[in-house]
C-alpha cells in the first residue's frame, strides 16, 4: 500500500466509532425522562458498569427531566437533538413519541414502552426498522385482564373495578379501546376509568372512584403514577380501595405489585446501549418482550384493608411484605 493511500485508511479507521470506543474516548448519549428514581438511575450505571461504561469518562449523559413541567416535552426533546448525540434514550411511550418526532437519524432507544408498534414507534418488534428500537414493559392486549384477575382472586366479591389513567398516555387510551372491554367480558365485572393529568388531579380520580362505588382499583403505569407512588398509595389507604401497581416502587405500602422489575429494565437498558454505541443499528436490534414478572404482596396492607391473601397468590409472590 502506497505511503498516502496508508496514512487515508489509517485515518479513516481512527475516525470511525468502535475505533473511537476503543481508543476511551467520551462518548456522549441523551437520556429523556419524567424523571428517575435512585433505584433506576444505580441500576442502568451499574448495567453500563458491566459493559465497560463509565458515565462520567468514557461515557457522558445529558439527562433531560420533564415531571414538573410536562408541557416542554418536545422542546426538551428538541435540545437533545441539538446536541447530535450518539444516541438518544426515551424514558416511557410519551418521550418516545416526543424524540421521534424530533429525529429520523439519530438513533432511539426506548424503555418502558407497552405496545411500541400501536404508537408507530417501530414496525414490528422483530424488526423495527428506522432508528428506533427498546424494551417493552407489558405484553400487549394482557396486562388490564391479569391485573383485574389479581384483584378478583383477592377479592372474589368485587363486581365493579377502578382503572386510575392518564389521558395524555398514548398506552392508556389503547388499553382502554381494546383491553378493557374484553377484561370485563371475561371477569364478569364493571371497569371504570378515572383520569388524571396532574398531581392533584389524583385526589379527584380516586374520589371519583369511590363515588362510582368501585371495590378496587388498577394504578397503570405512567410518568405521572409512578412520580407520585406516595401519594397515590397514601389516597388508596385513605379511601380504603385495595390497589394494584406495575412497579415495585409501590410496594411500601401498596397492597400488591404485578410488573416488570424496573430495575432490571434499566439494567438491561445499558445493553442496548452498549450494542448501538458499538455499531449496531436499531433497526436490526429486536425490541425486547417481558418474559418474566414479579408479584409483590404487602401483608401490612391487606390486613389494613381486612383481605385474607388466598395461599395460592402467596405461593405465587416473588416477595411477602410481612
Amino acid at each position: 500500500m502506497k505511503r498516502r493511500e496508508f496514512i487515508a485508511a489509517t485515518a479513516a479507521l481512527l475516525g470511525s466509532p468502535q475505533c473511537l470506543w476503543a481508543q476511551g474516548m467520551p462518548r456522549r448519549i441523551g437520556f429523556l425522562s419524567a424523571f428517575l428514581s435512585s433505584r433506576g438511575h444505580e441500576a442502568w450505571r451499574s448495567g453500563l458498569r458491566e459493559r465497560g461504561w463509565i458515565e462520567g469518562k468514557n461515557l457522558l449523559v445529558e439527562y433531560r427531566h420533564y415531571a414538573e413541567t410536562p408541557d416542554r416535552l418536545p422542546t426538551l426533546a428538541a435540545e437533545l437533538v441539538a446536541l447530535t448525540p450518539d444516541l438518544v434514550i426515551a424514558a416511557g411511550p410519551q418521550a418516545a413519541v416526543a424524540l421521534k418526532s424530533a429525529t429520523a437519524t439519530i438513533p432511539i432507544i426506548f424503555v418502558a414502552v407497552a405496545n411500541p408498534v400501536a404508537i408507530g414507534l417501530v414496525q414490528s418488534l422483530s424488526h423495527p426498522g428506522g432508528n428506533v428500537t427498546g424494551l417493552m414493559t407489558v405484553v400487549p392486549g394482557e396486562f388490564i385482564a391479569k391485573q383485574v384477575e389479581i384483584l378478583r382472586e383477592l377479592m372474589p366479591s368485587a363486581s365493579k373495578i377502578a382503572l386510575l389513567v392518564n389521558p395524555r398516555n398514548p398506552m392508556h387510551q389503547l388499553a382502554l379501546d381494546d383491553e378493557m372491554p374484553r377484561a370485563a367480558r371475561s371477569f364478569g365485572v364493571g371497569l371504570v376509568a378515572v383520569e388524571a393529568t396532574t398531581a392533584e388531579g389524583l385526589d379527584i380520580a380516586f374520589a371519583s372512584a369511590v363515588t362510582q362505588h368501585a371495590d378496587a382499583i388498577v394504578v397503570f403505569g405512567d410518568d405521572l403514577t409512578n412520580h407520585q407512588a406516595p401519594r397515590i398509595v397514601a389516597l388508596a389507604a385513605k379511601h380504603h380501595l385495595p390497589a394494584i401497581y406495575l412497579f415495585r416502587q409501590f410496594a411500601i405500602g401498596g397492597l400488591v405489585v404485578y410488573g416488570r422489575d424496573i430495575v432490571d429494565l434499566y439494567r438491561r437498558l445499558a445493553g442496548y446501549v452498549d450494542k448501538v454505541l458499538k455499531g449496531t443499528k436499531p433497526a436490526d436490534l429486536p425490541v425486547e418482550q417481558p418474559t418474566k414478572f414479579e408479584s409483590v404482596i404487602n401483608m401490612k396492607t391487606a390486613k389494613a384493608l381486612g383481605l385474607t391473601v388466598p395461599p395460592s397468590l402467596l405461593a405465587r409472590a416473588d416477595e411477602v411484605i410481612e
